[in-house]
């Protein structure tokens, strides 16, 4: 009777099997939330990008990648950004190497004068930079990408520049490299962030800033700037990163990791387009306020100002040489590919196109 009973239990339940199974919801992949913070504002096309590379993660990972966006320094401030990912703040960050100066021993050497004619090349020489030498700077995050501004010129507020004597007594905003090159040229710096510029020349703090032509539209900076001197073949770029936490990158799949490095990939090219383009459009801002003026530099006072700024270079070498770093190879690289990629730069036209119909569109 026993085994009967036995029996007719089994049968009750391995029927009940197939039920079950197919009342059970197939397995779905994990979410991954993650934190961005960028010190760009938000309506800045450089922070747009920013969105958007969010939003793509989002779309080609089928909704599994799920990024939470700071724009504006709301997360972490600019110069604590990078930190702010190191100490699990943020899990992604976006800002400016050189608000940390001498953090980044190796990657310094991008800022500093090599004649970069637009963004869009020292952003692809940055990137080259990176994958050639991997800087050990850089072992505590893990490196998504990283972009850089056209050639930085002089603003004034209220004395215009037209020679390097011109310069001589006046505090310029700048930071990092830029300091070390307004003071080559003779005036005095005063470390602030971009974020700081507009009310730092509004309310006379400082005389001016060192900065790229973007921030005349970027950061509205037309409204307060006079006078614009374009000495453009110094050359220098400050170089921005976008980063991760090392532990969060570690957690991602092969095939998750893989998507966050092509996407990245795809923005590298994008952040260069619109670097060129701010540059153009932000002097046509500039132009349409009243009182203004760009100042371009004749040829041999052009020259003066590269000679002044070039020996800081030679003191990079010699000093991070010092320090056990190969900078001599670092230069001869960046030299190469700077002129590599100026043979293969898009038109400014071509840039102001694409931003227009893919960006503002």
């Amino acid at each position: 009777m026993k085994t009967q009973k036995s029996l007719m239990l089994l049968a009750l339940v391995l029927g009940a099997l197939p039920l079950a199974a197919s009342c059970t919801a197939p397995a779905t992949p994990e979410t991954i939330e993650l934190t961005y913070s960028n010190f760009f504002p938000p309506t800045h096309l450089h922070s747009v990008l920013a969105e958007q590379f969010c939003e793509e993660l989002g779309e080609r990972s089928g909704g599994t990648v799920d990024i939470t966006y700071y724009p504006g320094g709301t997360l972490t401030p600019a110069p604590q950004v990078y930190d702010g990912v190191v100490e699990d703040i943020s899990d992604m960050g976006m800002s400016v190497l050189a608000y940390t100066m001498g953090r980044f021993p190796a990657t310094q050497l991008i800022d500093m004068p090599h004649g970069y004619p637009n963004g869009w090349v020292a952003t692809k020489v940055a990137n080259d930079f990176y994958r050639r030498f991997t800087p050990e700077e850089f072992n505590d995050v893990h490196v998504l990408y990283f972009h850089a501004h056209g050639p930085g010129v002089v603003f004034t507020t209220e004395k215009p520049v037209r020679k390097m004597e011109d310069l001589e007594g006046l505090v310029i905003r700048s930071t990092g490299v830029g300091a070390k090159i307004i003071e080559a040229l003779g005036a005095e710096g005063y470390g602030g962030s971009q974020g700081e510029a507009y009310e730092l020349m509004s309310k006379g703090t400082v005389d001016g800033s060192l900065t790229p032509r973007e921030v005349l539209k970027g950061w509205n900076q037309a409204e307060v700037v006079k006078y614009v001197t374009g000495c453009y073949d110094v050359g220098y770029t400050a170089n921005m990163f976008v980063v991760m936490n090392k532990d969060k990158w570690d957690s991602l799949s092969s095939d998750m990791r893989e998507l966050f490095t092509e996407v990245s990939g795809e923005w590298i090219e994008k952040h260069g387009k619109v670097w060129t383009y701010y540059d153009k459009v932000g002097i046509d801002y500039f132009l349409t306020f009243d009182g203004r003026e760009l100042i371009e530099l004749p040829d041999a006072e052009m020259a003066r100002w590269v000679q002044a700024t070039g020996r800081l270079v030679d003191e990079y070498i010699e000093e991070k040489t010092a320090m056990g770093l190969p900078a001599a190879d670092y230069e001869d690289y960046l030299l190469e590919r700077t002129a590599y990629w100026t043979d293969r730069t898009p038109t400014e036209e071509f840039c102001v196109e694409y931003v227009e119909k893919e960006l503002l569109e």
